[in-house]
């Protein structure tokens, strides 16, 4: 064969390139110019231009962020300034680190990140507070940006001018289970968490790009949901707790009378055992953080349980597939003697055995037992699959109360319903469609904590 052909092998690796390449309206134009000695890798949008003057102002605003995890190096990436002291970027930057150090656009000088004081992990943003660093705040789009504007954003001058790069907005929807504009703007990763601004120079939100349907696609987390993160901030909190509870708050934890989740069919208040520490904590941080809020319930099995806690149902179309996301981490199994999956008793999912060995749960995901009564000959049955023992109080329970004993022994519990019983038997008998998901949506509205 002349060297000239392609074999259909070589042809579909050809095609998919390029559709991988062109994905989201992108053009074979936009694509990285090789950088000259010394200068950085830039995407280059085919409508690069420069600027000495005008867009100076924000050298000082964007910053340049370099987490590390005892010493070591994790990730490198962008944000700016939406107080004086106060820096917004990208959740996953930081997940893992118990420092960072950041420089801005025109000053080499490193600074240090003194905490966190807000985060939305479904939206993938942190609120980072400085060591005292203040910078000039760069004002935030307070809409949803038309389709079609023009967007811009600079990257680092070389020499005395402002690379600029030129694109326009696609569109705004739902991306793999979080609200972003799509844009024709191309940004490499050390460049995710960059401000990407409109012609009047307020910013539309974070850059950063994803795989979706086998394309590059590039997005922008929109300026409202940093809006929103602002008002939610806290007291600055170490780096090294974002995903986990030091000491003193742990104790704080232990002693907190309880928590009221708040559902469109009413209320269920519930309190967390001491006797699972971690799943206390983490279900409490993950409650100050707001992550519960509007979240469905999403999953409804009529004598079994209702489950909520998915980070990709607060967008949930009625067709989307949801119940797959966490919050990007999961949480070792704790089996306590003792407690058993009577009615009323709360647990966390996990993955199925063949995928998760260790029974690692979900680092959200929760479910209420609402279950049913069994007889003898059911409990027997269950002892003998499964090759565990009742107790004569577990059998007693089970055949009066009720709950789920097919699962006990494989899934961690780490609460129980003390008031609202009669509000999750209502929402376990609402009828659901294909994934046990409810035909019209119940979502939880907030989880108040009862201190």
């Amino acid at each position: 064969m002349s060297k000239n052909h392609f074999t259909l092998k070589q042809l579909l690796a050809y095609l998919f390139l390029a559709v991988l390449l062109c994905g989201c309206g992108q053009t074979a134009k936009q694509k990285a110019e090789k950088p000259k000695s010394g200068e950085k890798s830039v995407p280059d949008t085919g409508q690069q231009t420069t600027d000495n003057n005008s867009y100076a102002g924000f050298l000082s605003s964007i910053v340049k962020i370099q987490t590390f995890d005892k010493g070591r190096v994790l990730e490198t990436g962008q944000g700016f300034f939406v107080d004086d002291d106060l820096i917004v970027t990208r959740f996953t930057l930081m997940n893992g680190a118990n420092q960072a150090t950041f420089t801005t656009l025109n000053d080499d000088t490193k600074h240090n990140i003194a905490g966190f004081m807000a985060i939305d992990r479904i939206n993938d943003l942190v609120l980072l507070k400085t060591d005292g660093t203040k910078g000039t705040p760069i004002q935030l789009y307070s809409g949803i940006a038309p389709k079609g504007s023009k967007t811009i954003y600079l990257t680092r001058p070389t020499g005395k001018t402002i690379p600029l790069h030129k694109g326009k907005i696609l569109d705004y929807s739902k991306v793999n289970g979080k609200m972003a504009y799509t844009v024709t703007n191309q940004f490499l990763p050390a460049s995710y968490g960059m401000p990407l601004f409109l012609s009047d120079k307020q910013t539309i939100g974070l850059a950063f790009s994803e795989i979706v349907d086998y394309a590059l696609c590039y997005f922008v987390t929109p300026s409202t949901l940093i809006s929103e993160l602002i008002k939610k901030k806290n007291q600055p909190a170490a780096l090294a707790n974002i995903n986990q509870a030091d000491k003193a708050v742990s104790e704080t934890n232990s002693k907190l009378r309880g928590l009221i989740i708040e559902t469109d069919m009413g209320d269920i208040k519930i309190r967390l055992f001491n006797e699972t520490p971690a799943y206390r904590d983490n279900f409490i941080k993950l409650t100050r953080e707001h992550y519960f809020d509007s979240l469905l319930i999403h999953r409804v099995i009529k004598g079994f349980c209702i489950q909520s806690g998915a980070a990709d149902t607060r967008y949930a179309g009625k067709d989307d597939v949801v119940g797959w996301k966490g919050p990007g981490y999961t949480l070792p199994a704790h089996i306590v003697p003792g407690l058993f999956h009577k009615r009323g008793m709360i647990g966390s999912p996990r993955k199925p055995d063949t995928k998760n060995s260790k029974f690692r749960s979900d680092g959200s995901q929760f479910y209420i037992v609402t279950g049913r009564t069994y007889t003898d000959a059911e409990l027997n049955e269950i002892e003998q699959q499964d090759h565990i023992r009742f107790t004569a109080e577990q059998r007693k329970v089970y055949k009066t109360i009720g709950g789920a004993p097919h699962i006990d022994g494989t899934y961690t519990i780490f609460g129980e319903v003390t008031a609202g019983m009669d509000v999750a038997d209502r929402i376990s008998q609402v009828e659901t469609g294909k994934d046990f998901r409810p035909l019209n949506d119940i979502r939880i509205k907030r989880i108040r904590i009862i201190e």
